[in-house]
């Protein structure tokens, strides 16, 4: 019996220290391509340089897991708690988010050996950690690695902004093999029977959730019916032609208060020419693929479409009952090459698209399930504190890891931001 629960605990932590060492390393290798410059750069609020990336994530495993449990653990520097401590306010002060793009010190070099010494001190735990303690150890570095693939995707979205800003458009990534243009197929329906349908993570059958996704609880859906393929750039351009960012019956108060501000007329990093309309991708500019899924939209842009075309969209709880048993498949993130929306390659129906791609905008705002608890200490900041104002996403985007979606997942932004790889999936009564 005791040879049994050790071999256990030796096959779990080689388990946990390939996941460990995969996602630490795939960070690094989204940060390379970039000039120590291109990672010290902040060109909004929303967001942040890659070099604080960098150093946050490291601080994450150092403040919540290497304080705690790794013996004779030596900080590699005081000042990193305050400098890269996100929003933590049980854990202490923050640096100005607005101000990182003014943190020359430390250089890239110096987070690059703050990682390494994170790193070793983390591989040193898992080794060494005995069963008694190794469920919370293991759990600890279960969250960091899912909160460092968050942040893998915002180092692709933040550097696009950046970049987005230079009249040159440079490239940051090499393209991704571009697809034959064959054409959108038509849009048509996959419908759904409703009733009560059970939402949220079973937390007996997951092998990781955040706190958020559940507990798994009872709602009723009327029969809906979902879009069996993503809006394209040829779809919302019509759109646009027809006068959409000239409506405002069809926009939200807050939104078409936004379009007025911020004189929208397009997605983010749409550019008309004289040769046609252009797209910012992390390969540059390109010309526009009408067939691609439109992407960079606003919930405000999302829900004004799906007026345009008499369709609303999706329930969060109607797009999670779609998607539970479908494989995950799609475009995620593949460090070395530019992340950014295919065309539909094939996909058979009845949803194409469902993961990868595109972040899916849906109705739903983000608040808590019915019994929903955040944890404990200052780990529980991680989600709770944010249940108000913002929209929820589901399914993923070109940007993020393939190993970090699941159908329970729920992402969240405020409905004005554009900067993520964000598109639309239209549904209707059925």
């Amino acid at each position: 019996m005791a040879m049994a629960l050790e071999a256990q605990l030796t096959d779990d932590r080689a388990r946990l220290m390939g996941a460990f060492n995969t996602t630490r390393r795939a960070t690094c290798e989204l940060s390379a391509p970039l000039s120590p410059e291109d990672q010290t750069v902040q060109s909004m609020l929303d967001a942040s340089p890659t070099k604080w990336h960098l150093a946050h994530t490291s601080w994450f495993f150092e403040t919540f897991l290497l304080k705690t449990f790794a013996r004779d653990y030596d900080v590699f520097d005081d000042s990193y708690e305050v400098l890269f401590n996100s929003y933590y306010n049980a854990v202490g002060e923050q640096f100005p988010r607005d101000k990182r793009g003014l943190i020359s010190r430390p250089t890239t070099q110096d987070v690059l050996a703050y990682r390494e010494h994170v790193d070793a001190a983390t591989r040193k735990l898992i080794e060494t950690t005995t069963d008694n303690t190794f469920a919370k150890v293991a759990g600890l570095i279960k969250v960091g690695i899912n909160h460092e693939q968050q942040h893998q995707e915002l180092i692709c979205t933040d550097i696009k902004h950046v970049l987005a800003q230079n009249p040159a458009f440079p490239a940051a990534y090499s393209a991704q093999n571009p697809m034959e243009d064959e054409g959108s197929p038509q849009l048509g329906w996959a419908s759904f029977d409703g009733g009560v349908i059970e939402t949220g993570v079973d937390w007996e059958l997951a092998d990781f959730a955040f706190d958020n996704e559940g507990p798994r609880h009872n709602e009723y859906y009327e029969p809906f019916k979902l879009a069996d393929r993503l809006v394209t750039n040829g779809d919302y351009l019509a759109f646009m032609e027809d006068g959409g960012y000239a409506s405002p019956m069809l926009w939200l108060s807050d939104g078409w208060a936004r379009v007025q501000a911020e004189a929208w007329a397009a997605p983010l990093y749409w550019q008309k020419t004289d040769e046609g309309w252009m797209e910012f991708t992390l390969d540059g500019l390109r010309a526009l693929n009408l067939h691609a899924p439109v992407t960079h939209v606003s919930y405000y842009e999302a829900d004004a479409f799906a007026h345009w075309t008499g369709y609303r969209l999706p329930r969060e709880g109607e797009w999670e009952a779609a998607a539970r048993g479908q494989p995950i498949e799609g475009n995620f993130l593949s460090p070395g090459t530019a992340p950014h929306p295919v065309q539909v390659n094939g996909q058979s129906a009845p949803l194409r698209q469902l993961f990868g791609d595109v972040w899916e905008w849906t109705q739903s705002a983000y608040s808590p399930y019915p019994g929903y608890r955040a944890p404990a200490g200052a780990i529980g900041e991680y989600n709770g504190k944010f249940m108000s104002g913002q929209m929820v996403l589901r399914g993923g985007s070109c940007a993020t890891p393939v190993d970090h979606v699941r159908a329970s997942y729920r992402n969240f932004f405020y409905p004005q931001q554009r900067w993520q790889f964000t598109g639309i999936r239209l549904a209707a009564e059925a």
